[in-house]
């Protein structure tokens, strides 16, 4: 079974960074690209499950924020194949290497939701912060770009999800 840490088969581009500097930009993506899809998963999970006074509210901040994250999944992807890797992106991959913790299926309420998708939004924003460092230092600033890209979407649905915790 093929994971997002498989060995596979990289393709000739023209883009001007190193074989091994592609190789370690493609396998950051992929692990990010793991956990945006597990988080997308567990978004959805909270949109359908989601019950008590804010449900509408909550309902729908949940459907936008899956969305989100499968536009995540979507330029990790696109920028992994573009410099000639391999997108690990099917839910079987993203399973087996998602950094993300489980997400906790028993919430029900609005609160409930709320905290559980915070803690592992909060987690994935750790780990692009992370990947932008990384990326940066191995001398690959437009992947560092794409993870810059996706960390201001992601602090703001961050923002928006810890607002209705606060008060």
């Amino acid at each position: 079974m093929a994971t997002a840490t498989s060995e596979t088969r990289f393709f000739e581009t023209s883009i001007d960074l190193s074989e091994h500097i592609r190789k370690q930009a493609v396998s950051l993506l992929n692990q990010r690209l793991a956990d945006a899809t597990d988080l997308k998963t567990q978004a959805k999970f909270a949109h359908w499950n989601v019950k008590g006074p804010q449900f509408f509210q909550l309902h729908e901040l949940f459907d936008q924020i899956a969305e989100h994250f499968d536009e995540y999944s979507d330029l990790l992807a696109e920028r992994a194949t573009a410099l000639g890797g391999t997108a690990h992106g099917t839910a079987r991959q993203a399973v087996a290497v998602s950094s993300i913790p489980e997400y906790e299926v028993t919430a029900t309420t609005g609160t409930e939701h709320v905290r559980a998708l915070s803690r592992n939004v909060a987690t994935f924003a750790e780990y692009v912060r992370d990947a932008i460092d990384k990326t940066d230092e191995i001398g690959d600033k437009s992947t560092a770009d794409v993870f810059t890209e996706i960390s201001r979407q992601v602090d703001k649905d961050l923002w928006f999800l810890q607002a209705h915790l606060q008060a």
